[in-house]
């Protein structure tokens, strides 16, 4: 589970789960800086699995023990879905909603001096908060909400309870924020959302993910690259297909809500999609951009798999060609129709999810020793490291400034990262 921490003087943020928490954590960040809070920590939860909750717990008590005087407050997905249990936790001062933390008059010094528990009905919430912040921290990647909620129920997941109904950022909120953050000096931008492939349906005209991608890049051309996060195979427009194929500013990289490669399991979680959906989608795209690398988030041990429907997920990694996987074990969800289904043992959970980590690992080593004596452009996120448009991670010992764009030739491969050697330094 990721967790990522944003702090200033006596003022912290920690955030677990996704990249919309994280651009939300900094939403709420410059909103107690603009209050002049001092002394507090907020804890941004994430409710996908029991784990990241149990994280978010034992963080919360280890920050009480080394800060008793800070006033800690909870907020996030798993707050929102069980306001109850957060505040019953003796080291928690207040809770705060998904819709609530996103508000500036949330965070003022008389508001934080009133109800301990504030949290309110996200599924009335008709359009996402309309905020911009300046910056993010002084990185290279940031991270900009197009999108909040979903309207899919898939059986193993309690998201929609703790982020409301879908729900799209008006595309002109959306330009000025990605104009601000390149500004401050922000190279790329990954849009961020619960499902960004359904951006648009509820806005005037229903402009599409790909209308908005060519809307943002034509506006702000300063912007130096523009990556997705995560699709639903089952959603993909042609202005986004065509995107890929003209512009070189966006990303050759997609990561796929796969979460199965077994066609049984898929109609049993309830997705929208088949394996062949994915093939298709895949195969459409290397077509036109054949570079292009993918990643996928899958769910090992989905109740009622069986060795052969496991089987079948990893003979997908290969026959899709998949290079970075994300593995979630899965767990029980209470409330969710998976949770009622018959289970797998956990220990056999535990192994598979080994087994899919380990076959990610495999993938991602033979994509990046196919890259050597290549060159890249990364945009560099310290002085000695950047991140490719195909999401792999190179190092470099030629210092360069966060930002910037060297070309680099591969020369080869350490730790999961690629070496390279800034070209006009030979």
């Amino acid at each position: 589970m990721n967790i990522s921490q944003t702090e200033h003087i006596t003022t912290k943020v920690e955030t677990f789960g996704c990249r919309l928490n994280a651009y939300e954590s900094q939403v709420v960040l410059e909103h107690l800086e603009a209050a002049g809070q001092r002394n507090i920590i907020v804890f941004n939860t994430c409710a996908v699995t029991a784990e990241s909750e149990r994280q978010a717990r034992q963080a919360i008590r280890r920050a009480r023990r080394e800060t008793p005087d800070a006033q800690i407050i909870v907020t996030g997905c798993a707050a929102q879905i069980s306001p109850e249990i957060w505040s019953a936790m003796p080291e928690v001062d207040r809770v705060i909603g998904n819709l609530e933390k996103m508000e500036a008059s949330t965070w003022s010094q008389s508001a934080l001096a009133k109800e301990s528990l504030v949290v309110s009905d996200i599924m009335q919430a008709k359009e996402t908060a309309k905020h911009l912040i300046s910056g993010f921290g002084g990185k290279a990647r940031a991270f900009v909400e197009i999108q909040q909620g979903c309207d899919h129920r898939c059986t193993f997941c309690i998201i929609p309870y703790g982020r409301g109904n879908s729900r799209s950022a008006p595309i002109g909120v959306i330009s000025r924020q990605v104009q601000a953050l390149v500004e401050a000096g922000v190279a790329e931008i990954a849009f961020t959302g619960v499902d960004i492939t359904s951006f648009g349906g509820d806005l005037p005209g229903k402009p599409s993910l790909g209308q908005l991608a060519r809307r943002v890049l034509t506006q702000v051309p300063d912007l130096k690259r523009l990556r997705l996060s995560s699709i639903d195979p089952a959603e993909v427009d042609d202005d986004l297909l065509n995107l890929i194929a003209e512009e070189p500013r966006l990303a050759g990289h997609l990561h796929l809500s796969l979460q199965a490669g077994s066609n049984l399991i898929l109609k049993r979680m309830k997705r929208r999609h088949l394996i062949e959906d994915a093939k298709k989608l895949v195969d459409c795209v290397r077509k036109v951009r054949p570079e292009i690398v993918f990643g996928a988030d899958l769910i090992a041990g989905f109740p009622t798999e069986t060795d052969q429907l496991f089987e079948e997920t990893l003979n997908h990694v290969h026959e899709l060609n998949l290079t970075w996987l994300h593995v979630f074990p899965y767990s029980p969800r209470p409330g969710t129709p998976a949770a009622r289904m018959p289970q797998v043992p956990r220990g056999v959970i535990k192994n598979r999810a080994a087994i899919l980590r380990e076959l990610g690992n495999s993938q991602s080593t033979k994509y990046l020793q196919s890259q050597v004596g290549k060159k890249f452009k990364p945009i560099m996120e310290t002085a000695h490291r950047g991140r490719a448009e195909s999401f792999a991670e190179i190092e470099i010992e030629e210092a360069q400034k966060i930002g910037e764009m060297p070309m680099v030739h591969i020369t080869g491969i350490k730790d999961g990262r690629l070496l390279g050697t800034v070209e006009n330094s030979v």
